[in-house]
């Protein structure tokens, strides 16, 4: 049986994580913990008194003369920022835990934007079930951007930092 501090606690751990859906199985209870999706469909019955017209006010943007930005300009910088990250080497969550990019609170952060790394250099310790897991980061090369924050709960597959490879 699930005791309610427990239901309390995992509901809140879904809620800090992109996890949608948690289902659990203890000496015969079950437990299924499910966030909303946005493409969720819910079917809501109400009476025509209780239903309201809701109106967005669109954001209004300072005109802009047609010669100071070509038409392509957007859609080409987007198109380079996309293939410029895809370039970059991600170094991924190999499991659900808290991240920490220091080996201690009082400690200098393992890498930093701009680090050089190596195959075997430590870039984070991944906590899951109170084991402190070393991750290495698996390639050569600059970190670009790290990604998540100092405590931050990762899922696995999450990308914690972006390396440009040499």
């Amino acid at each position: 049986m699930f005791k309610l501090n427990e239901i309390k606690e995992l509901i809140k751990l879904v809620d800090q994580t992109s996890v949608q859906e948690v289902e659990i199985e203890n000496e015969g209870a079950r437990l299924l913990i499910r966030k909303p999706g946005k493409t969720e469909i819910v079917n809501v019955q109400t009476s025509a008194a209780q239903v309201a017209p809701v109106y967005a006010a669109a954001p209004v943007a300072a005109p802009v003369a047609a010669a100071q930005v070509p038409a392509a300009a957007p859609a080409q910088a987007e198109a380079t920022a996309a293939s410029a990250i895809d370039s970059l080497h991600k170094i991924v969550s190999p499991m659900v835990g808290t991240f920490y990019s220091a080996p201690s609170p009082d400690a200098a952060n393992f890498v930093q934007k701009g680090a050089r790394v190596s195959d075997k250099t430590v870039v984070c310790i991944l906590e899951a079930m109170k084991l402190m897991n070393e991750i290495e980061a698996e390639v050569r090369g600059e970190i670009v951007e790290v990604l998540v924050e100092n405590g931050q709960l990762v899922e696995f597959g999450q990308p914690l930092f972006l390396v440009k490879p040499e």
